[in-house]
């Protein structure tokens, strides 16, 4: 008698989600989902007493209900209480936003300064 063996499916490896990738999901849950990063940069940033990283990101809202969307982003940002595993947010800021009719986009670009809590 012959039987087959049944290889179980490769099990997936569960990849450790940084500041970086918790930060543009935060950005995606405070846009609605209706605005798509388009950048991100990361620049290392310290004091004497802190650590972290000043990030900046690039958002672009298409459409009209995707523009109000990033109205009320803009005008939440600033004020939003994040909640990023073992970060801070220290400073979230609008840098740039820039509006067009026709068709209707909005082009947002925030700056937030992440420190390392501990």
């Amino acid at each position: 008698m012959h039987t087959d063996q049944i290889t179980p499916p490769p099990t997936k490896r569960r990849t450790r989600r940084g500041p970086r990738e918790l930060l543009a999901d935060a950005i995606t849950n405070l846009c609605d989902g209706k605005g798509r990063i388009a950048s991100h940069s990361e620049l290392s940033w310290a004091s004497i007493t802190f650590a972290g990283a000043r990030h900046r990101l690039g958002l672009v809202f298409e459409g009209q209900d995707a523009v109000e969307a990033g109205e009320r982003f803009i005008a939440a940002l600033p004020d939003h209480e994040f909640t990023i595993r073992g970060q801070l947010v220290a400073d979230a800021a609008i840098a740039e936003a820039i509006s067009v009719t026709r068709p209707p986009r909005l082009t947002v670009i925030c700056e937030i300064l992440l420190l390392e809590e501990g």
